[in-house]
């Protein structure tokens, strides 16, 4: 394997680990016992969410709070619980990565 190509592999991984480090965050913190990255769950999948905040500039904050707080109405009538023994830099990185979905 010629340098370039060792160059080109490892930045590929360096890139994908802050995807696979928020997963982790998000098995974690209980979030996948609700949510999913492409299917719905008992909430909605992490690719539904990023697609319905894509223009919302104010978007992490509201997620931010929805998150810590918890709440009901806006995907349907179960409630998603409050998250507050979650760190909020952890929230934050959550957040991100899941806006972040394509």
């Amino acid at each position: 394997m010629n340098r370039t190509a060792i160059v080109s592999t490892l930045a590929l991984a360096v890139a994908a680990l802050p995807a696979l480090a928020n997963e982790e965050l998000a098995k974690k913190s209980g979030c996948l016992a609700c949510h999913a990255v492409d299917k719905r769950v008992v909430g909605p999948s992490y690719k539904e969410v990023a697609a319905k905040y894509k223009t919302d500039k104010d978007a992490a904050a509201k997620l931010f709070k929805k998150v810590k707080e918890g709440g009901t109405g806006v995907w349907g009538q179960v409630p998603m619980p409050p998250n507050a023994t979650v760190k909020d830099d952890d929230i934050k990185a959550l957040v991100k990565w899941v806006l972040s979905q394509k």
